[in-house]
């Protein structure tokens, strides 16, 4: 899944897309086209910058950042397009122009979002979030920081069935980055499998983060080693979708560990 944010302020490509203070349609286009052309099966557009820190934005901005941008990919592009939105109008107006997935950051909890997720026929990945993006990593606490978030993703899961949303269209994400310190985010990680024993496929976004920074002390452009060395660990403790800045690259590196499993076919 390539990254493709549609946002100013995002913490690694924020306003890489815009020219003159505007988004640069053409040259969004150019980076999907590239994304998919370097092995991306997924675009992920984001129009509401979730950084630590960030401010939601209206409806309105977050709509006219992301519906020309899903319009314009599913005239061009053979590719399945998500949409990282927690606003119902968002979800449904984006799978209407040719979105299939709905990437939500909250899980589907803003009001209104659960029903406008059902009343599509897209999948849902369901992401767990301590808190809110303005505030989330100031002072996380768990009780168990693996329990919680499985147990979290479980429930969240249970409400969608109950809702209507058939089992097979659902995903589940850790949140890594998502009101977790380092700690919390490697415990993760080490006890991935316990999600993927859930039956769900498992999406992770360990793309750049500032886990790495705090680690390593690299700058943003500075953490693609780390980021393929988290993404290969992430895929051989269960993950079936990763999200990334750096789709080539990521591929790759994801492309041998598949040849080694398939040694064992």
């Amino acid at each position: 899944m390539g990254v493709l944010n549609t946002t100013p302020d995002s913490f690694s490509d924020g306003g890489t897309l815009y020219t003159g203070g505007r988004l640069d349609l053409e040259l969004t286009l150019q980076r999907a086209r590239q994304m998919v052309a370097d092995g991306a099966t997924i675009l992920d557009v984001g129009g509401e910058s979730t950084r630590p820190g960030a401010a939601p934005v209206s409806i309105q901005q977050e709509q006219d950042r992301v519906f020309p941008v899903v319009e314009t990919i599913a005239a061009e592009l053979d590719v399945t397009i998500s949409v990282d939105t927690s606003t119902p109008q968002i979800m449904t107006g984006a799978v209407a122009i040719g979105a299939s997935v709905i990437n939500d950051v909250r899980a589907l909890q803003r009001p209104g979002a659960l029903a406008a997720a059902a009343a599509t026929d897209a999948t849902i990945c369901l992401m767990h979030m301590q808190g809110e993006p303005g505030s989330m990593q100031q002072s996380p606490v768990y009780v168990d920081v693996v329990d919680d978030v499985v147990e979290f993703l479980r429930q969240r899961a249970a409400a969608c069935i109950a809702a209507g949303i058939a089992v097979e269209r659902l995903w589940l994400d850790p949140g890594f980055g998502f009101g977790k310190t380092v700690i919390h985010n490697l415990k993760l990680l080490d006890n991935l499998l316990t999600l993927s024993e859930l039956g769900f496929p498992v999406l992770v976004g360990l793309s750049r983060k500032s886990l790495i920074g705090k680690l390593l002390g690299r700058e943003v452009d500075e953490r693609l080693p780390a980021s393929l060395a988290l993404a290969v660990l992430a895929v051989e403790r269960g993950a079936t979708i990763v999200r990334t800045h750096d789709v080539r690259a990521t591929a790759d590196a994801l492309a041998m560990v598949a040849a080694l499993e398939q040694l064992d076919t």
